[in-house]
């Protein structure tokens, strides 16, 4: 580890830390308990992420009424709560333990099925609060490489890459799809999510639950140039500490086409089946679309 994050500006971010590793050692029911009520704290502190949450479940669900909303609205941030413990359950449970949280695990034989065209895989996977965790779960039945988003703070950022490439067989960041292309070439299915706001070169104005929202049309080229067949998995925490549910679908057939926006509408829809289920463990408090208001 580096000298330069012991400075005082990160003992904070230490003390985060130290925190969320004592909270393996407790018993699941707990860590939930303890999660949830870190989850209703950052929703008192969340300031604009709370209002992005109130707007984007207003424009996805107009129709639904205002109190339903703000129960997801409050219920996702107890989600997020339990997403921060559940980091350090991911990184630093034992297999044995952790497996006895896997409720189900179905349709492995898809990936399977995948795997045997010999391109490697585009795992296509939503941005959800318990995403660390499923992907974790999902490599406990096969090897797997992952695409990540670096984030802003070091330690964290430090921590999180070091743990993810002991625990998977490669960590490669968002921008680097020359590693990328390599990892399918090799044959490795790749844990690909593409479904927050991109307002970089070359996005696209793509419905999202009717709403037009800035999208990245990337995984048609990647599907293109790679030959790989995107395989959908979805996961969630069961209710009653009961675990997580881990589900992979056959492969999309007839994708990619040559309309990137049919193709990202396509996976919309298919995101938009998987939030509805539980809708509060979607990543809400995400900017999805072009524009938030501030107040």
């Amino acid at each position: 580890m580096q000298y330069r994050f012991l400075k005082p500006r990160y003992w904070s971010t230490w003390l985060l830390l130290g925190f969320i590793r004592l909270m393996v050692w407790c018993p699941y029911p707990l860590q939930l308990g303890i999660g949830y009520t870190l989850g209703r704290f950052l929703r008192l502190v969340a300031g604009r992420r709370w209002r992005v949450t109130l707007v984007n479940l207003q424009m996805c669900f107009a129709d639904m009424p205002e109190n339903t909303r703000l129960k997801i609205a409050k219920n996702h941030f107890a989600s997020l709560g339990m997403g921060v413990i559940e980091f350090g359950m991911c990184w630093w449970m034992s297999e044995k333990r952790l497996r006895r949280l896997v409720y189900e695990v179905r349709g492995v034989e898809h990936l399977q099925a995948a795997r045997a065209q010999g391109h490697g895989v585009l795992l296509l996977a939503g941005h959800f609060t318990q995403l660390e965790m499923i992907g974790r779960i999902l490599g406990l039945y096969t090897d797997l490489h992952l695409m990540y988003r670096p984030i802003p703070n070091p330690v964290i950022e430090e921590v999180m890459r070091r743990n993810r490439e002991r625990l998977f067989d490669r960590a490669i960041p968002r921008n680097d799809v020359r590693l990328l292309l390599k990892s399918l070439k090799q044959g490795k299915p790749i844990w690909y999510a593409i479904d927050q706001g991109y307002r970089g070169k070359g996005n696209i104005m793509v419905p999202f639950f009717g709403i037009p929202a800035p999208t990245n049309p990337a995984l048609t080229r990647l599907a293109h140039t790679s030959q790989a067949p995107v395989v959908p998995f979805f996961g969630e925490r069961l209710p009653g500490n009961r675990g997580y549910r881990l589900e992979i679908y056959p492969a999309l057939e007839g994708f990619p086409t040559d309309d990137p926006a049919a193709d990202a509408l396509r996976i919309n829809r298919l995101l938009e089946g998987y939030i509805r289920r539980a809708p509060e463990q979607y990543l809400w408090s995400h900017a999805r679309f072009k524009k938030v208001p501030r107040e």
